[in-house]
């Protein structure tokens, strides 16, 4: 295969700006923005340089690269830390049971808290393959590379990781969600509020959202419908992170109410099933399919391979693989079953 994940550089600002024209909003970590995806860069340049080895605020841009064409065709991004520069709010949702002893009724109202539960959790985000390349397992190349990136550099990372996924959105760009919540609140339509966010983050939230929680019974049906729903677009990849070991906890993001999957970071199956191995040759004829990565922070770099695990600790891959991510014999890599 001649496509491979590595960490991105400042000359992928047009590509990245061009995919995240495509994005069709809600999705706050790509903005169709070149300063803020500048920003994005230089951060993520700053992490990648950064050579203490402990956990910071750090952002990772990484990027899928089409080896034969030079063309970029993909991102994610992971964040060490959510909520150090401005809180990580989340919406929890959760019940309230009371009970009338004159009535003989129990009554159980589902309510929606601000909550900042999750501060100080790693994040895994920003994911987006091009419309074209969508087909041949990229997107599981993008998402897993993720876990293989952690796993190589675990100690820049928190144990709680988390991951938001994009709501419903409806055909003309508007969020029900938004509208009979937040929305009534603000004077912003949808677009604006999550375009606002996504250059300025969100301390508007903090300034202008009630504190108090919201009845969801008092929600308009379109509203309340949606709560917790990944955008049809999301459904695979909430079932990628469910096989990863993520579970929804009741937590729901505050713009488009989609749902926030999160896990215990070294419990994530990519992450606890990575192995590290030399490697004893780049000639395996056979072997097991596997996603197999090298490098160090700005050199990772992440593949689709083959690859046989050996007793003595090393490890072979195909050929076609070792080309992908420049590795030879006596290299280390890290891999996972795929």
């Amino acid at each position: 295969m001649s496509f491979r994940l590595r960490a991105a550089r400042p000359e992928d600002i047009e590509p990245l700006y061009e995919m995240a024209k495509l994005t069709g909003g809600g999705f706050t970590n790509l903005p169709a923005d070149r300063d803020s995806l500048s920003g994005k860069l230089e951060r993520a340049g700053q992490a990648f340089a950064r050579t203490d080895d402990t956990l910071g605020d750090d952002l990772f841009v990484l990027v899928l690269e089409n080896r034969e064409t030079g063309q970029v065709r993909g991102t994610c991004q992971l964040f060490s830390q959510v909520g150090q520069r401005w809180p990580f709010y989340s919406y929890r949702l959760n019940t309230l049971t009371q009970h009338s002893e004159e009535l003989g009724r129990t009554v159980r109202a589902e309510l929606l808290s601000l909550v900042t539960d999750l501060e100080g959790s790693s994040e895994v985000g920003g994911l987006f393959l091009h419309p074209n390349e969508r087909a041949g397992g990229l997107g599981l190349l993008l998402a897993r590379s993720r876990y293989l990136f952690i796993a190589m550099h675990r100690a820049r990372f928190a144990d709680r990781i988390l991951a938001e996924l994009r709501g419903i959105i409806d055909d003309s760009g508007g969020s029900p969600f938004w509208d009979g919540v937040a929305g009534r609140f603000f004077g912003m339509s949808f677009q604006e509020a999550d375009y606002f966010n996504a250059i300025n983050g969100n301390q508007f939230i903090a300034d202008l959202m009630p504190k108090h929680p919201v009845y969801v019974a008092m929600l308009e049906d379109e509203a309340r419908k949606v709560i917790g729903l990944p955008h049809p677009s999301g459904r695979a990849a909430m079932r990628m992170l469910e096989q990863e070991g993520f579970a929804a906890e009741g937590y729901v993001d505050i713009f488009d109410g989609g749902p926030t999957m999160t896990a215990r970071t070294d419990h994530v199956r990519s992450i606890a099933e990575a192995v590290p191995a030399k490697l004893s040759d780049c000639e395996l004829d056979g072997g097991e399919r596997a996603l197999v990565a090298t490098g160090r922070l700005e050199d990772f770099r992440c593949a689709y391979g083959m690859r046989a695990l050996h007793e003595d600790g090393t490890a072979s891959i195909d050929e076609a693989c070792a080309q992908a991510l420049d590795v030879a014999p006596g290299d280390e890599v890290w891999s996972v079953a795929r």
